[in-house]
């Protein structure tokens, strides 16, 4: 969907594969897009599915599509202590209920040339 602004995303669901260079960089990723202290609301739904290889990227974004039909963020799982890289940031630890989620962005990047962003949108449907 063309025409979105960064200021109206309101979710992302990250790669997060819990691998200290992958996660570092895409939080760097995500702050040179939105801003140092973004308020974006982040997650990574991996955390609660494991890792489906050659399917994660299409099951994260099923995952993020069901959050916007739905009204919620499922919380990134077992993050006892927030990586440094990733303070200042709306880090979602615990699941979010009752929120709005019009444009999203789902996360797919690996080995292979698998690089991509999804940016979802309820607008204009």
């Amino acid at each position: 969907h063309h025409g979105e602004k960064v200021e109206q995303v309101d979710y992302i669901n990250t790669h997060g594969t819990s691998t200290p260079v992958g996660d570092t960089k895409e939080i760097e990723a995500i702050r040179t897009v939105f801003g140092a202290d973004s308020q974006v609301a982040i997650a990574s739904t991996k955390s609660l599915s494991g890792h489906a290889l050659g399917a994660a990227g299409v099951n994260e974004a099923i995952y993020t599509m069901l959050m916007m039909e739905h009204n919620f963020i499922a919380a990134s799982a077992n993050i006892e202590t927030l990586d440094p890289a990733a303070q200042g940031l709306n880090i979602v630890t615990k699941a979010i209920e009752g929120v709005k989620i019009e444009t999203a962005m789902s996360n797919s990047f690996g080995f292979g040339g698998t690089n991509a962003t999804l940016l979802l949108s309820t607008k204009n449907l």
